[in-house]
């Protein structure tokens, strides 16, 4: 769900192939294998591309949907997080048992250098503000936050990414107790820690402000790499300068420089410094696509269906005679993909190679069944009414990325709402919710819609979700984090005697269910 711009960005070519990214369950044996295929594929991909390292996977552990990386994280339960890094073993192969924990795997020319990040708490930010302030207990911290970095570990995970956000109001970029401490020493991490993008900046108040006691303290808190996207040559007179002083001691630019060879050597950079051309018949394979079309179909997330029990109202009828199919979302694939798609942002339109919503229903359908599609339903096809079916309403948020997305309303943008409610006061009503998380549900959508899914941004394969919505494959998907009532309860906490969501993390029906 994520892509770039020109800016060389590692997770950007990870993120590129959004289609091969899922919200999902993962709690069983065939989820995680999932996961590991999408990492093998994505390797692939990123490999054909000539990169030998990619920024995922964000092991963020949620806190508040208000954040605007809040699709990035994988749930808001440090165990369902600490199962989806087992994208690690995808990205950079499974390492044998007898491999020394802690110390950097990858497995060949076919797989590709991962990074856990963002080090650490990104994703319980106090109001979800992105790159703000975690207040917890190093306890609570320790078992919510800094848990999946013990299975990326363990799965000899080369690289660890730092975060932007603080810790009870240290900076992580500055923080040597968390940094060298915690994850060096106490976890025993081998590989190398890199900056966040322009990271050092952040240390100072205000941002970028004494730039030469960012980078030493930064350095001698134990970042390897640093980011530097614009004061590359500040950055080495200023560097030079404080290990010539001693204020940067040689041990620690010794060790940083040990651990980022150690990462080059086991990834085979100094034998095949370039990209396999073999690979490139890799990129956007059938192969792949199907990958990605299976991720999307169990990722999926049915709330509702059917106003009674008894009463199921999906799957839907692929022979129906003439059905409405409505929103902006329903037919682009920008739309569809999210930020971090093509651009940083994403862009919405026909970005990319792909399958709309809209595509894929036509595709589903009978040949004698009409498909009439509006972005905002008419007067006129509404007075008509009758004469549909069914109808499929597609609403949700745009592409975004970072703090761009930090919401504190989050309710559906593009009158979303009310448009979900005209169509469904006429005609019996699915609606399909593209976001990147929970959106505000209001009372009449709920009572009015006969099905509701969340899509969440399944990406480039618009028949993932035809596959299921018209009943050739059963709804699998469950909540990864709590959907809740409103704004006002926000932060939900699923282990307080007052939760109360409008669904619960792990609620998801099946098809035979109302």
């Amino acid at each position: 769900m994520k892509c770039f711009n020109f800016r060389i960005y590692g997770d950007m070519f990870y993120k590129k192939y959004s289609r091969l990214r899922e919200m999902m369950d993962l709690r069983s044996t065939d989820q995680r294998d999932l996961v590991k295929r999408i990492g093998a594929a994505t390797a692939l991909e990123v490999r054909a591309s000539g990169v030998h390292w990619t920024f995922a996977p964000c092991v963020a552990v949620l806190g508040d949907p208000r954040w605007g990386r809040c699709y990035e994280s994988y749930s808001e339960a440090a165990k369902i997080v600490c199962e989806m890094s087992s994208l690690i073993s995808g990205l950079q192969g499974e390492p044998p048992e007898e491999h020394p924990n802690g110390y950097p795997f990858l497995a060949g020319r076919n797989n590709v250098v991962a990074c856990a990040k963002h080090f650490v708490g990104d994703g319980g930010t106090d109001k979800g503000l992105s790159e703000g302030n975690t207040i917890a207990s190093y306890e609570d911290l320790e078992k919510i936050h800094v848990a999946p970095y013990l299975n990326c570990i363990a799965q000899g995970v080369s690289t660890v990414m730092a975060s932007f956000s603080s810790w009870n109001g240290s900076r992580l970029h500055s923080d040597y107790f968390l940094l060298t401490e915690v994850l060096k020493q106490k976890l025993g991490f081998k590989g190398f820690l890199v900056s966040d993008w322009d990271g050092l900046e952040t240390i100072s108040e205000p941002e970028g402000s004494n730039y030469r006691n960012c980078i030493k303290l930064g350095i001698n808190a134990g970042i390897d790499m640093v980011m530097v996207p614009f004061k590359y040559k500040q950055f080495i007179q200023d560097m030079t300068d404080l290990v010539e002083s001693g204020e940067i001691p040689m041990a620690r630019v010794n060790d940083a420089v040990e651990r980022i060879l150690r990462v080059k050597f086991v990834a085979g950079l100094f034998e095949h410094p370039f990209s396999d051309r073999s690979l490139l018949g890799t990129v956007g394979c059938k192969e792949h696509r199907e990958v990605a079309r299976e991720a999307v179909r169990k990722s999926l997330v049915l709330l509702k269906n059917g106003k009674n029990a008894d009463t199921p109202f999906l799957p839907l009828d692929s022979n129906a005679k003439r059905i409405l199919v409505v929103g902006m979302h329903a037919n682009d694939l920008g739309n569809q993909c999210g930020g971090w798609t093509k651009i940083k942002s994403g862009q919405s339109g026909r970005i990319t190679i792909g399958t709309t919503l809209l595509d894929a229903i036509k595709a589903a359908v009978g040949d004698k069944t009409e498909v009439i599609y509006e972005k905002t339903p008419t007067k006129e096809t509404l007075a008509s009414s009758e004469g549909f079916s069914y109808a499929i309403v597609a609403v949700g948020e745009p592409p975004y990325a970072e703090m761009k997305g930090d919401n504190s309303e989050l309710t559906i943008p593009f009158n979303g709402n009310n448009i979900i409610t005209a169509v469904a006061e006429k005609i019996p009503t699915l609606v399909i919710l593209f976001s990147g998380r929970p959106m505000v549900l209001e009372p009449t959508v709920l009572e009015k819609t006969e099905a509701l899914v969340a899509a969440w941004f399944p990406g480039t394969e618009g028949q993932g979700i035809t596959d299921v919505i018209f009943g050739d494959y059963d709804f699998k998907g469950k909540l990864p984090v709590s959907w809740f009532k409103s704004v006002d309860q926000l932060p939900l906490n699923a282990e307080a005697n007052s939760y109360d969501p409008l669904f619960p993390i792990g609620f998801g029906l099946s098809s035979n269910s109302g």
